[in-house]
């Protein structure tokens, strides 16, 4: 069984920054990190691993060079392979070209389509864009059943069940794999790699992808592919006409403010 998890590599929460000129994200090494709820479906996938050991876990992200840090990490916490998408031509991906080059690797990684034991799982959102969109998409491309916001999975033979939240509560859902899930926070609480983990991840040699890999043309990914822009990048200007009015014994002051709460139809 192969079990693919989805990873992407985001800046602090602190330390995000976009280019005014283009509208996209500036993406540098600096203070960068695995998108949180992409841990917690790492997580997931290592947890299925210690109840079936024949599960295979691999890592796939796209972005930089400098996201080979973020594969090595998941390496170190126990997936078994990463998988990086990188090359200039996918700069400035929307969630549609995003989508579609990582379906495109799953496939190619998988030598055909999908088998009915393989897994997919990220996190429900990434903390730099917030859509939620790049899980379904890649349901959507595969043309395979998607499970979103799942809190618990259970596998059965060629089959997952899992547990979602909804605005009423819990729901109880079953489908047949391939399947992609997204998953929420409270799946689990993510752990710290080992050192062995560490170890290994620094011998692993990480494959990288390019779209010529995937039978990508440059129409298909990158700002070329991309249908949504961001069209215009401001800062909001906040501005506020203030009225002092000193302290006074003449009660000027209480009149005028009487004055400004009638005029507004507040009293």
């Amino acid at each position: 069984m192969n079990i693919y998890v989805l990873l992407k590599q985001v800046p602090g929460t602190s330390d995000v920054k976009m280019d005014e000129e283009t509208g996209t994200m500036i993406r540098t090494e600096h203070k960068n990190v695995i998108n949180p709820l992409d841990e917690n479906a790492l997580a997931e996938a290592i947890r299925l691993k210690d109840i079936r050991p024949e599960v295979k876990v691999t890592a796939v992200s796209m972005g930089p060079p400098h996201a080979q840090k973020a594969l090595r990490e998941a390496i170190a916490l126990g997936a078994d392979e990463g998988v990086l998408l990188s090359h200039r031509g996918f700069g400035g991906s929307d969630t549609l070209a995003t989508s579609k080059a990582l379906a495109k690797a799953l496939v190619t990684l998988a030598g055909g389509p999908l088998s009915n034991d393989d897994l997919v799982l990220c996190g429900d959102r990434a903390t730099d864009g917030e859509t939620g969109q790049v899980g379904p998409m890649v349901s959507a491309i595969l043309d395979v059943p998607v499970m979103t916001y799942v809190r618990r999975i259970a596998l059965e033979d060629h089959s997952i069940v899992a547990e979602r939240v909804v605005e009423e509560g819990l729901e109880l859902i079953k489908a047949s794999l391939p399947a992609v899930v997204t998953v929420v926070k409270d799946i689990n609480q993510p752990g710290f790699p080992t050192l062995s983990g560490k170890l290994k991840a620094k011998s692993r040699e990480i494959r990288v992808l390019i779209p010529d890999d995937l039978g990508l043309s440059g129409d298909d990914v990158g700002l070329k592919g991309s249908p949504t822009r961001v069209v215009k990048v401001f800062r909001p200007r906040l501005s506020r006409d203030t009225i002092v009015h000193p302290q006074d014994t003449g009660g000027v002051a209480v009149d005028s403010l009487l004055s400004f709460l009638e005029e507004r139809g507040i009293i």
